[in-house]
């Protein structure tokens, strides 16, 4: 028996698909894996990468070998969609208008600070 190692991107183990030859198809791979870990083909589709090269598998009939490892991850039937809302936030002004002072604070004495370090020839860090 072959096996290929493989883990989600988010666990820390690999788990084992095992198979008969010296090597099994992208499709036979993503199938055995969403079998194994009951998922269904119609919530999602797998991204399978190579473990040691990076490679992505993006053909269904490559070729993945024996004892290779490789790294899924879940994603969207077809693909992320962008959406078409916007959302408009509207914001009102503090009453005592304190933000906005600590803002003008705080940068004026990042930037007096800054010319002073410059000023002083200290290096930035």
């Amino acid at each position: 028996m072959s096996c290929v190692h493989y883990k989600f991107s988010s666990k820390l183990n690999y788990d084992t698909v095992t198979f008969d030859g010296l090597h099994i198809s992208l499709s036979d791979l993503k199938r055995q894996i969403m079998g194994r870990e009951k998922l269904k083909a119609a919530d999602c589709d797998l991204q399978i990468t190579n473990a040691q090269t990076k490679e992505e598998y993006t053909d269904d009939s490559a070729l993945i070998p024996k004892n290779s490892s490789v790294i899924v991850r879940r994603i969207p039937i077809g693909g992320v969609k962008a959406t078409s809302k916007t959302y408009v936030i509207s914001r009102s002004e503090p009453v005592s208008g304190t933000s906005k002072a600590v803002c003008k604070n705080t940068i004026s004495h990042f930037f007096s600070y800054t010319l002073h370090l410059v000023l002083n020839n200290a290096a930035f860090y």
